[in-house]
């Protein structure tokens, strides 16, 4: 039972998981829409990429991290549109603990991290407006490029490559991190885990944040390659250190 405006209600669980996949999918459709419109802007402006990551490891752990994220949430949103917002028996197995809190508090505490998904949504929002004309497609496109909505989708990491006129952003969320949308990803996996009330994106968390390990050294060694900002950068790393979480990494 819930109290709003000194009335007595009580939240069908529909509701909430209906809110959960309506959140998830603004915030797909949000972040493809805003990856989209600013493609012709930073081609025109800043050039062709030019560098590209030549390692096995720098084509591929792009795929791993944006599938993992990917794909879980997709399958909660199928699962629980398929299942009359209703979380099957073999989705609540993978249920997070409901032993520490009351049926209202996991409600509530699944709502705030709905909202809490829309506020992270003007970080993303803040950080592609700052990247500005200096964001561009990840890693290869290989067995992607026949699908269109799967390569948008795959944009929407930081830049791995570089583009004839490059420049080092240093405003905004950059001030703060060097990787502000991978900080995002990670963001929005430990949302999604209170969200879909669920261990599997705390399990994707880990995945990517150790994906993000290997990946960030091979981006920054492509940009400290290039002579014409690399000396910029080097000063960028020393004044920005944090690479995605402030004071920890």
């Amino acid at each position: 039972m819930y109290y709003i405006a000194g009335l007595t209600t009580q939240i069908p669980p529909q509701a909430v998981e209906g809110l959960a996949v309506f959140t998830t999918l603004r915030f797909f459709q949000y972040s493809v829409s805003r990856a989209r419109a600013i493609a012709a802007v930073a081609k025109a402006e800043s050039g062709a990429i030019r560098t590209r990551p030549t390692t096995f490891m720098g084509r591929f752990v792009t795929p791993i991290h944006l599938s993992t994220s990917s794909i879980s949430s997709m399958t909660y949103v199928l699962c629980i549109a398929g299942n009359m917002f209703k979380q099957p028996a073999w989705m609540q197995c993978m249920s997070l603990s409901n032993d520490y809190f009351q049926q209202e508090t996991k409600v509530a505490l699944r709502i705030a991290a709905c909202a809490s998904t829309f506020v992270l949504l003007r970080f993303v929002g803040s950080t592609f407006t700052h990247l500005g004309n200096q964001w561009h497609v990840i890693g290869v496109r290989i067995f992607l490029t026949k699908y269109s909505c799967v390569e948008d989708i795959y944009k929407l990491t930081a830049p791995q490559q570089r583009r004839e006129k490059p420049r080092v952003v240093q405003t905004g969320p950059y001030a703060l991190v060097r990787h502000p949308l991978y900080t995002q990803m990670l963001m929005q996996q430990a949302l999604a885990a209170v969200m879909f009330w669920s261990y599997v994106p705390l399990v994707g968390f880990g995945i990517i944040a150790g994906a993000f390990s290997i990946k960030i050294p091979i981006e920054e060694d492509l940009i400290l390659s290039d002579p014409a900002i690399a000396t910029e950068y080097r000063a960028y790393m020393q004044k920005v250190p944090a690479r995605v979480i402030p004071f920890l990494w």
